[in-house]
C-alpha cells in the first residue's frame, strides 16, 4: 500500500495562510538542505528534496493552490508534477531555477538554461590602472582626467563580431546554451562549450575590422572624481568603464589604484592632521596667538603660557574631511625654538635672565634633581 502524501504546508514547515515570499523562502531553504549533491547517496535527502518541489510547485502557483486548500491533494491530482512527482532533478531546475538565481547550486550542476552564464561571459573585462595625487587634492577632493585603452565595440560589425551581412550562427554542439554536461543521473559535470567559448554562436564568416571578436582597442578619456580625504592606497570602483562586452554583453568596470603623495608640512594620523609650529623661547613662556597653516588658508592658535617644547595643541575641525564621520582635527607640536645668534641686547636681556633664575634657586634645584637620578 503506498505511503499517504504529507501536507504540502507541513512539508513546507508553513501555516496555511503563508504568504508567497514565505512559501519560496521555505522552499529555497529545504532545497538547498537536502540537495543530493550536499547528501551523496542519502535516499531520505533526495525524497525530501523531490517533496519540496513537489509542494512548492503547488503551493507557489495561486489556482492549484486554492484547489489544494479546498480538496486537498485530490484537487491537484494529474496537474503537472503534482500528481507524481518529478522525474529526476533537472526536471526541478528547469521548474524552479528561478528561485535561487545566478550562482546557485542548481546553475553550477545542472546548467541554469544558459543565458546568464553567456552574459557573465559576454560581459567586458575590468582595467586597473594607478593615479597620483598630491597631498592637498587628497585632502580637498579633485578630478581627474584619464587618458587609457579599451576594447570598444566594433563599429563594421556593431559588436557581433560577423561579417556585415551575415549574423552568428546557433552553436551545434552546445544547441545555444553556452555550456555541454557529461554524466548522467544526479551528477551531471558542465563545462564551456569548447567549439563556442561558451557563447552559444559561431562565426562562420569573421567580420574583417575585428576578426570575430566584436571589440577593436580605442583611446577614450574618462574624468574619474576623487572623493575628499582618500586615504593612500585606496581603491575606487568606476562602474562601467571597463572593456566592452562581446555581442552587446555589458562592460567592465575599471579601479583606479589611488597613491597619494607625502606632503612636507603636514602628516595624516586617521582622521587628524598633524604639523610642527616653531615657537619662539618668549611667546612659549609669556604665551601668545599665532597664526598657523591649515587646509583653508591660516587660522589663529593660542599658545598658552608656560607652553613646553613638545606640547600637543588642537585646532578642532581643521583636520581631515570626511563623507561618513565627523571631520578630524589639527594637531600643533609646539617647537620651541633658540636662536642661533643673538643682538647685544638680547644678549644684556638673557644674561639678566640668567641671573634671576639663579637667584630664585631654579637652576640648583635642577641640578639636584639631575643629581638625585643617579644615586
Amino acid at each position: 500500500m503506498p505511503t499517504a502524501k504529507r501536507d504540502y504546508y507541513e512539508v513546507l514547515g508553513l501555516a496555511k495562510g503563508a504568504k508567497d515570499d514565505e512559501i519560496k523562502k521555505a522552499y529555497r531553504k529545504l532545497a538547498m538542505q537536502h540537495h543530493p549533491d550536499r547528501n551523496p547517496g542519502d535516499k531520505e535527502a533526495e525524497t525530501k528534496f523531490k517533496e519540496a518541489a513537489e509542494a512548492y510547485e503547488v503551493l507557489s502557483d495561486g489556482e492549484k493552490r486554492a484547489r489544494y486548500d479546498q480538496h486537498g491533494h485530490a484537487g491537484v491530482d494529474g496537474m503537472g508534477h503534482a500528481g507524481g512527482g518529478f522525474n529526476s532533478m533537472e526536471d526541478i531546475f528547469a521548474q524552479f531555477g528561478d528561485v535561487f538565481g545566478g550562482g546557485s547550486i542548481f546553475d553550477q550542476f545542472f546548467g541554469g538554461g544558459g543565458g546568464g552564464r553567456r552574459e557573465a561571459q559576454n560581459q567586458g573585462a575590468s582595467l586597473k590602472l594607478g593615479l597620483e595625487i598630491t597631498f592637498r587634492e587628497a585632502m580637498a577632493g579633485c578630478s581627474k582626467t584619464i587618458d587609457l585603452k579599451r576594447n570598444e565595440p566594433c563599429e563594421t560589425c556593431k559588436g557581433s563580431g560577423a561579417k556585415p551581412g551575415t549574423k552568428p550562427v546557433t552553436c551545434r554542439l552546445c544547441g545555444g546554451r553556452g555550456v555541454v554536461r557529461q554524466g548522467q543521473g544526479l551528477f551531471v559535470l558542465q563545462t564551456a562549450c569548447p567549439q563556442c567559448a561558451g557563447q552559444g554562436k559561431t562565426v562562420s564568416d569573421p567580420c574583417p575590422g575585428c576578426r570575430a571578436q566584436g571589440t577593436v582597442p580605442k583611446k577614450i578619456t574618462i574624468k574619474v572624481r576623487i572623493p575628499a580625504g582618500i586615504e593612500d592606497g585606496s581603491r575606487l570602483r568606476v562602474a562601467g568603464e571597463g572593456e566592452a562586452g562581446r555581442d552587446g554583453g555589458p562592460r567592465g568596470d575599471l579601479y583606479v589604484y589611488v597613491q597619494v603623495k607625502a606632503d612636507k608640512f603636514f602628516e595624516r594620523h586617521d582622521h587628524d592632521l598633524v604639523c610642527k609650529i616653531p615657537v619662539s623661547y618668549a611667546q612659549a613662556a609669556l604665551g601668545a596667538e599665532i597664526e598657523v597653516p591649515t587646509l583653508e588658508g591660516t587660522a589663529k592658535l593660542k599658545i598658552p603660557a608656560g607652553t613646553q617644547p613638545n606640547d600637543l595643541l588642537r585646532m578642532r575641525g581643521l583636520g581631515v574631511p570626511s563623507d561618513n564621520s565627523r571631520r578630524g582635527d589639527q594637531i600643533v607640536v609646539v617647537q620651541v625654538t633658540v636662536p642661533k645668534r643673538v643682538t647685544d641686547r638680547q644678549k644684556e636681556l638673557l644674561t639678566e635672565l640668567g641671573d634671576i633664575e639663579e637667584k630664585a634657586g631654579e637652576q640648583k634645584s635642577f641640578f639636584d634633581r639631575m643629581k638625585n637620578l643617579f644615586e
